[in-house]
C-alpha cells in the first residue's frame, strides 16, 4: 500500500496534481483507504449558507446562490460518493422544468459536483460508469465549472475536486480521456506476506470488537499525519521547481512517449508536492522518480491490449543522464515515512525490509499475481507443461497485430447502455419524436409541448404541467458481443487459427471503442467451453484468445447450446442490453444436431465468420448461416474490409 498512500497524500498536500486511480484485485481494501483520507484533508473557509461551497476570499462570480456578503466559517472537507447508476441530474443537479416553464421560477437543486467543490469526489467502480456520466466528469474536470442547460435556462458553479476512483482492471477498462483526467494511478495487491496478512486479519477483527476503542487507539496518530499533511500543503507554494529538474522532466515523459503535455503538468505538480512532503525548498531528483512512477504508467498504453506500467530501469536511464543532485538526499522525516500511524519500531523495521527488497517490475508480474497471462506475450512462451504429451492434436497460432475492424450490428432499436455499435434510445443523440412524462421530466420537447397547449387552448392559462412534452432520442447503444469460435483440428491444420485470432482480437479491439461487453466460447473436441464470461475487460479477453489451443473433432452443436445457455442468464442479469452472436467456423460439424442447436438462436442476431479456405470449397459455414438466418463473411474479405477501412 505504500504507493497508494503516497500517492493520496500527495493530493492531499497539491489539489493540482489532479487525483488517484486505484487498479487492483477484488478485496484489497481499495476503498477502505481512499475513503480514509477524508478525516486527513485540511479544512476549508467557505461562505455561510452556500450550497456550493465558495471560498470567501475569491466566491465564484456566478454562483447561483450569490452574491455573498463576505462571511466565513470553516469546516471539514467533504468526501462525496459517486454510484454508479446514478442519474445525469443526480450528479450535475436539476432544474424544476415544470416551475421553469410554467412560473418562470429557476429553482435548482444542487448534484454531487457541486457537494464535492473543493473536496473529494470517490467514484467505485469508475470503469463501469456510464457514458454520459464521464462526459460530463471529463467537462468538469477540464473547466473546473459544471453547467447545467434545460431549455434556455442556464445554471453555472464551480466544481473544482480531486477525482479519486478505483477499479478493478478484470470488470473492464476506462475510456481513454478519462484515464488521461487521473493525475496518478497506483495498482494494489493483497499482500503475500504472511505476517502481513495475520495483521491485516488482527487489526480488522480488532476494529469489530470495538471500532470507537479502536479509532481512538489511532486517532493520536492520525492526527500527527493529518497536522503534517497541513504543514506540507503550506510549504507547497514555496517550493521551487529548477530548470535542471523541469528539463528532467520533459526527458522523461518525452523518453516514454507519452502522449500531449498533460504527463509533464502532472510529473511537474506531483514532483513539486512531493518535495513539500519531505520538507525541502526545492525539488530533486529523487522527487522527479516518484512523481514519474505514479503519473506515466496509465499513461503509455497504446492500444487496450497494452498491460499498464513502467519500466523503472528506463526511467532510471533517463535520469542518469543528468548529473547528481548533491541536495538529492532526504531529511530523517522524509518521504519513506509516509505518516503511516504504526509503532515506530515496526515502521522502520518495515522500511528498513523495503529499502533491501527489490522494487518490483510493473512490467513482468508472476502469473499467481495477475491471473491470465499478459496478452502481448505470444502463446509459445505459455505453452502448457502437458503440452507435448497432448500430442499434434494440440498446435498453437500466433495471432498478428489487431486492425480496424468492420462494424457489425444488431437489427432494430434497442434500450441498452449507451454504446457506439447498434441504433438505441438515448438521454443523448438526435430526437426522433416526443411522448407524455412518464416520470421527472429532464429534456423538455419544446415544440411538442407548446403544441399540447395550443391544443388545450391559450385562453385557459400558460403552459401547465400536463402540456409538458418530453423528447425521445435516439443514438447508438452498446451490445452483448459473444464470440462462438471454432477450436477444432480442421482449424489448426490448416494453419488459420492465426488469422482467426486476428480477426477476433481486432473484432475485441472494436467491441472496446464500441462500449460493449464481450464474451468467449470455443468448442473442440466432445463440448464447449465459457472461456471468458461476458465481461466489459477487451485485456482477459485478448489474453483467453491469444493462449487458444486448437485440436480435436468440432462439436458445433455444443458452441451453439453453450450460446443460448449464456445468453438466458445475460439477459436476466441484464435485460436491456441486445446480444449479437458472432460465430467463427469452418462449418464442418463433426457431433450433435446443429439444426436443433441453431433453432435455440433463432431471435438472436447472428454474423457467421466463414474460415473455410482452400480450392475445394463445401458451403458448410454458409449452411449454418441460413439456419441461424444469418448473414455469412468470409474470413479473407472481412479481413480486406477491415484493413482497407
Amino acid at each position: 500500500m505504500d504507493d497508494l498512500k503516497l500517492a493520496l497524500i500527495l493530493n492531499a498536500v497539491s489539489p493540482r496534481v489532479g487525483g488517484v486511480l486505484v487498479r487492483g484485485e477484488k478485496g484489497t481494501a481499495k476503498s477502505t483507504i481512499v475513503r480514509a483520507l477524508a478525516e486527513l484533508l485540511p479544512a476549508v473557509e467557505v461562505v455561510p449558507g452556500c450550497r456550493f461551497a465558495c471560498d470567501p476570499a475569491a466566491p465564484y462570480g456566478q454562483c447561483p446562490d450569490g452574491p455573498h456578503d463576505g462571511g466565513r466559517e470553516t469546516r471539514r472537507a467533504r468526501l462525496v460518493e459517486l454510484p454508479v447508476g446514478a442519474s445525469e441530474d443526480r450528479l450535475a443537479g436539476s432544474l424544476d422544468l415544470e416551475k421553469a416553464l410554467a412560473h418562470g421560477v429557476a429553482a435548482f437543486e444542487p448534484g454531487l459536483l457541486a457537494a464535492a467543490h473543493r473536496g473529494v469526489l470517490y467514484v467505485d467502480e469508475v470503469n463501469l460508469l456510464h457514458d454520459h456520466l464521464v462526459d460530463l466528469l471529463l467537462d468538469a474536470a477540464a473547466l473546473g465549472t459544471c453547467y447545467v442547460e434545460r431549455e434556455g435556462v442556464s445554471v453555472r458553479h464551480a466544481a473544482r475536486f480531486l477525482l479519486a476512483g478505483t477499479m478493478n482492471p478484470e470488470e473492464g477498462e476506462l475510456r481513454p480521456q478519462l484515464l488521461d483526467r487521473f493525475g496518478l494511478t497506483v495498482e494494489v495487491r493483497a499482500s503475500r506476506d504472511p505476517g502481513e496478512r495475520a495483521e491485516v486479519i488482527r487489526r480488522r477483527m480488532s476494529y469489530e470488537r470495538d471500532p470507537d476503542g479502536f479509532a481512538a487507539d489511532w486517532a493520536a496518530r492520525e492526527g500527527e499525519l493529518a497536522a503534517r499533511i497541513a504543514e506540507a500543503r503550506e510549504r507547497v507554494e514555496s517550493v521551487r521547481l529548477p530548470d535542471a529538474a523541469l528539463k528532467q522532466i520533459a526527458t522523461v515523459c518525452a523518453g516514454f512517449e507519452v502522449d500531449g503535455m498533460r504527463a509533464d503538468l502532472v510529473t511537474a505538480h506531483a514532483a513539486v508536492a512531493h518535495a513539500a512532503w519531505a520538507g525541502r525548498d526545492r525539488v530533486t531528483t529523487r522527487d522527479v522518480r516518484e512523481a514519474a512512477r505514479l503519473a506515466l504508467p496509465h499513461r503509455r498504453r497504446r492500444d487496450p491490449f497494452d498491460a499498464p506500467g513502467l519500466d523503472e530501469n528506463k526511467l532510471d536511464e533517463l535520469l542518469d543522464q543528468f548529473p547528481d543532485d548533491p541536495d538529492d538526499t532526504d531529511p530523517p522525516d522524509g518521504p519513506d515515512d509516509q505518516g503511516d500511524p504504526t509503532d515506530g519500531d515496526q515502521r522502520h523495521q518495515s522500511e528498513a525490509n523495503d529499502q533491501n527488497r527489490p522494487r518490483p517490475d510493473h512490467n513482468a508480474q508472476s502469473a499467481a499475481d495477475q491471473g491470465p497471462p499478459d496478452p502481448g506475450q505470444t502463446d509459445q512462451g505459455h505453452a502448457e507443461p502437458d503440452q507435448a504429451a497432448q500430442g499434434a492434436a494440440e498446435s498453437f497460432q500466433v495471432a498478428g497485430a489487431p486492425y480496424k475492424a468492420r462494424l457489425f450490428s444488431v437489427p432494430g432499436v434497442g434500450g441498452g447502455a449507451p454504446g457506439r455499435r447498434s441504433r438505441g434510445r438515448s438521454a443523448k443523440g438526435r430526437t426522433v419524436g416526443s411522448r407524455t412524462p412518464q416520470a421527472k421530466v429532464t429534456q423538455v420537447h419544446l415544440m411538442a409541448t407548446l403544441r399540447a397547449a395550443a391544443h388545450r387552448g391559450w385562453r385557459q392559462g400558460p403552459v401547465r404541467a400536463t402540456d409538458l412534452r418530453e423528447a425521445v432520442r435516439e443514438g447508438r447503444e452498446g451490445n452483448l458481443v459473444l464470440f462462438v469460435v471454432d477450436a477444432s483440428g480442421s482449424m489448426g491444420a490448416r494453419k488459420r487459427m492465426g488469422e482467426v485470432k486476428t480477426a477476433v482480437l481486432s473484432l475485441l479491439l472494436d467491441a472496446y471503442q464500441r462500449r460493449d461487453k464481450i464474451g468467449l466460447i470455443t468448442f473442440r473436441g466432445d463440448s464447449a467451453e465459457l472461456v471468458l464470461p461476458p465481461t466489459s475487460s477487451v485485456e482477459a479477453g485478448a489474453a483467453r484468445m491469444r493462449l487458444l489451443k486448437t485440436g480435436g473433432r468440432t462439436p458445433i452443436a455444443a458452441g451453439l447450446v453453450k450460446a443460448a445457455e449464456v445468453l438466458a442468464v445475460e439477459r436476466l442479469r441484464d435485460p436491456a442490453r441486445r446480444p449479437l452472436v458472432v460465430v467463427v467456423t469452418d462449418g464442418r460439424a463433426t457431433s450433435g444436431d446443429a439444426d436443433r442447436a441453431a433453432a435455440l438462436l433463432k431471435d438472436t442476431a447472428c454474423v457467421v465468420v466463414d474460415c473455410e479456405s482452400g480450392p475445394v470449397r463445401l458451403g458448410l459455414a454458409a449452411r449454418l448461416a441460413v439456419r441461424l438466418t444469418a448473414p455469412v463473411v468470409d474470413l479473407s474479405d472481412v479481413a480486406h474490409v477491415m484493413k482497407a477501412a
